[in-house]
């Protein structure tokens, strides 16, 4: 009994031959390759089903909506990475993927689970959505928390990405309860914080994927996927515009060194 292997559990997603390589129960070089996009190769990772051409659709719609949106702190973050250590690409690509959380690229995550149980409540004690979301939204403005997907500093009045994904979901013929809890959101918020927030793409795109069948708790993956294109887009633009070493110093010259206990009015 001793000398014998312990037992290592197993996985469902891969395995790896001499001759061939199995994946989700699939040949890959003669049931994958070339007959299965990459979103669409995702999604059957996932979820070990070949997904439906609505969610492929939308998956892909999500990841274009949100890849790209500017010099915001990820981009930033690889691109001064990449100028410190130009022969190491993953790593500023990692840099960038690191700050993905709960206020950059991490919101679609949370503002899903808060659809969740908004939908959960609803059921639970029989009233509207409407209902539930106002309820909700009350006991999270007592608890001083923010509402994940709602509110953005560029985008004050409408995010045009969350207006298109919406629209896009609606020509498919998927926006189902998820997104009509997103609407109870949008409707009942004002009342219930004191003042307006406009949707942002975090919102929409939860909604959209989870009512096409997207797992809940994979959510944050679409974001980090989506941004690694990116991030990539960057890293090899840094090599011609070296920009990264140029952001440091804009960083440095916007902060100001102030001594513990300075208190020299003129430094204000």
């Amino acid at each position: 009994m001793g000398g014998q292997d312990k037992e290592v559990g197993a996985t469902a997603i891969s395995k790896v031959e001499p001759d061939r390589v199995t994946v989700r129960g699939k040949d890959l070089a003669s049931e994958l390759i070339g007959k299965m996009s990459y979103t669409a190769y995702f999604l059957f990772l996932l979820t070990s089903k070949e997904p439906s051409a609505e969610l492929v659709k939308l998956a892909d719609a999500t990841m274009v909506a949100i890849a790209e949106h500017g010099f915001v702190p990820s981009i930033q973050a690889a691109r001064m990475t990449y100028a410190a250590a130009p022969n190491a690409m993953q790593g500023a690509v990692a840099a960038g993927l690191l700050g993905c959380g709960p206020v950059i690229l991490g919101a679609s995550s949370e503002a899903g689970e808060f659809f969740a149980e908004i939908l959960a409540y609803a059921d639970s004690q029989n009233v509207s959505l409407r209902d539930a979301a106002a309820t909700l939204l009350r006991q999270r403005k007592t608890a001083r928390q923010p509402v994940p997907g709602f509110g953005h500093p560029i985008h004050r009045e409408e995010d045009p990405r969350s207006t298109r994904l919406l629209a896009y979901a609606r020509e498919l013929g998927t926006a189902g309860r998820h997104v009509d809890a997103l609407l109870a959101v949008e409707e009942t918020l004002e009342a219930a914080y004191g003042r307006a927030l406009p949707m942002n793409v975090s919102a929409a795109i939860p909604a959209v994927l989870l009512d096409a069948g997207f797992p809940l708790h994979a959510l944050l993956g679409i974001p980090m996927v989506a941004r690694t294109g990116s991030l990539i887009a960057h890293l090899y633009e840094e090599k011609e515009t070296r920009l990264g070493f140029k952001l440091a110093a804009r960083a440095e010259a916007g902060v100001r060194y102030e001594p513990a206990g300075n208190t020299d009015p003129a430094a204000e």
